[in-house]
């Protein structure tokens, strides 16, 4: 009998790529030499406390930083700055003309950049609009609108551009709690029938596993990379779970230190050191979490040759030091 040899396909190359990006505001370094790879269709969470250089790591992505060492590039492009392949909503409600109306709002980056004549562009304005939940309010100017519906009219705006990448940089913080929830339900629902790729910055741990499939953890200042792990499993639905909240206590841990299990005594974790993500058991208290971590910078959590690290395969448990 004759077999045939089966080559498995190569992964695939990641849309967005950030090498060792560090960037500096003069003398303040913001981030150290962070990278991370965002592939076609993911929801991928920037999260960190304040002062980590989030915001900071996506508009470098959207091409309005320039940076101090290492690069970005998109589908193996670098970015030297803004372009329709990238679309921005920011966290501020002015970021729309308040001349203009929902409509008009929504056809400009379409005129200026000239992809589409006037009728194509109002058509497609209307569709967005419509798609957000917006319909019957594209004659309305920016003021007569909540916060929520500006945030709507910024997406359609993005969405309509029909861009590689959209890029959000904490489009919910600003909103009360209710309509926070409900815009991240409508960014949910938006992802599952459209599936667009996200770059999403957060400093919510919540709000990163539920709009998130996968996340990056950065450090205080100066932001370096913590961990990566995956959060698919996660969404509003499981939000007040046992699990949910077991995770972003550990991801707190993760973040600042001091993951400590329900006696006060250091946890041990098992950390994913190989290509191939598996699923990792977190304990929290006596609870099991199951996500997996794809990477790990914590020196706490990485494979070492010191005492407490046993090499299993290609899985590592380590006992994180107190």
């Amino acid at each position: 009998m004759a077999f045939q040899i089966v080559r498995a396909a190569p992964p695939p190359a990641p849309l967005l790529r950030a090498e060792n990006v560090s960037l500096e505001y003069g003398a303040v370094c913001a981030t150290h030499e962070v990278s991370f790879d965002v592939y076609r269709g993911d929801r991928f969470v920037l999260l960190g406390p304040s002062g980590c250089g989030k915001s900071s790591l996506l508009k470098a992505a959207a091409g309005f930083i320039k940076p101090a060492g290492g690069a970005i590039s998109i589908d193996g492009r670098e970015v030297t700055g803004p372009g329709p392949d990238r679309m921005v909503v920011f966290q501020e409600f002015d970021q729309l003309p308040p001349w203009k109306t929902v409509r008009e709002n929504v056809m400009f980056p379409l005129l200026m950049t000239k992809r589409l004549n006037r009728h194509q562009a109002e058509e497609r304005a209307r569709h967005w609009i419509a798609k957000v939940g917006l319909a019957g309010f594209e004659n309305a100017h920016p003021h007569t609108l909540s916060g929520g519906m500006k945030q709507r009219v910024a997406i359609a705006r993005a969405l309509a551009m029909q861009p590689d990448i959209l890029l959000m940089d904490e489009p919910f913080a600003a909103l009360d709690a209710l309509t926070r929830r409900n815009m991240q339900e409508e960014l949910g629902r938006l992802w599952e029938e459209l599936r667009f790729t996200l770059l999403f910055v957060t400093h919510s741990i919540e709000e990163a596993l539920v709009v998130g499939n996968r996340i990056l953890l950065l450090s205080p200042h100066p932001g370096q990379v913590r961990a990566e792990l995956n959060s698919h499993q996660f969404g509003l639905a499981s939000a007040g779970s046992v699990e949910f909240q077991a995770a972003t206590q550990r991801i707190h841990g993760l973040l600042f230190g001091g993951v400590e299990d329900a006696s006060g005594a250091p946890e041990a974790a098992t950390i994913n050191t190989s290509p191939v993500i598996s699923n990792v058991i977190l304990a929290h208290a006596g609870i099991h979490a199951e996500y997996p971590i794809t990477r790990s910078m914590d020196p706490r959590l990485r494979e070492d040759d010191g005492a407490g690290a046993r090499a299993d395969g290609n899985v590592s448990r380590i006992a994180e030091k107190a």
